[in-house]
């Protein structure tokens, strides 16, 4: 039977699950999935090059609209899902190139949604990348590009503040737990030392 120990109150969200496994992809893994996503048709792709750029989660990317996209400063305007008693609009730039694939997606209307499949076919679309780029694990999931999104913006120093923005968080402490990196991007800060 495993027992683990508890310091403190109870054991805070993190950048790692309980056995301490990473729940994010990793630079390599990240190169790998941008590859495999970027030789699909180009809904799915779009789909998935938005969950990774954007950190938003698979229901959010679902509910988009045309209306939702601001092309000329190549904006996403969200509606955070996690805040249901409130509209909670945030704003999240993405590069020019994936604001391209998007209005190629354009549906007839405006208000229709850019992507007409499920959340779970969304998932599968995710999990079937994962498995061609090779990429195994609890963090072979849209969740850990979400997680890998929150790294990458503190790897390069993003400001907290903002990164909480961008990823719709209530509480600059949920951000934080993405300044508790490891394993490559640790090795990667300790190697200015050397």
């Amino acid at each position: 039977m495993l027992e683990f120990c508890f310091i403190g109150a109870a054991m805070k969200p993190g950048a790692y699950d309980a056995q301490g496994r990473r729940k994010y992809l990793n630079k390599n893994e990240n190169r790998k999935f941008l590859k495999e996503a970027d030789s699909l048709c180009p809904a799915e792709s779009s789909f998935c090059l938005t969950l990774y750029y954007s950190g938003c989660r698979i229901s959010e990317a679902l509910s988009l609209t045309v209306n939702d996209i601001d092309w000329e400063t190549h904006v996403i305007r969200f509606r955070s899902l996690k805040k249901r008693d409130k509209v909670v609009i945030r704003r999240v730039p993405i590069p020019a190139s994936l604001s391209k694939k998007l209005k190629s997606l354009e549906p007839g209307t405006d208000d229709l949604r850019l992507w007409q499949f499920s959340r779970s076919t969304g998932w599968r679309i995710v999990k079937s990348v994962m498995k061609k780029a090779q990429i195994t694990g609890i963090h072979a999931t849209a969740k850990g590009l979400r997680h890998g999104f929150g790294v990458r913006g503190a790897m390069e120093r993003i400001p907290v503040h903002l990164l909480r923005d961008w990823m719709g968080h209530a509480d600059i402490s949920t951000t934080a737990i993405y300044l508790d990196i490891r394993d490559e991007e640790e090795r990667e800060l300790i190697k200015r030392t050397w």
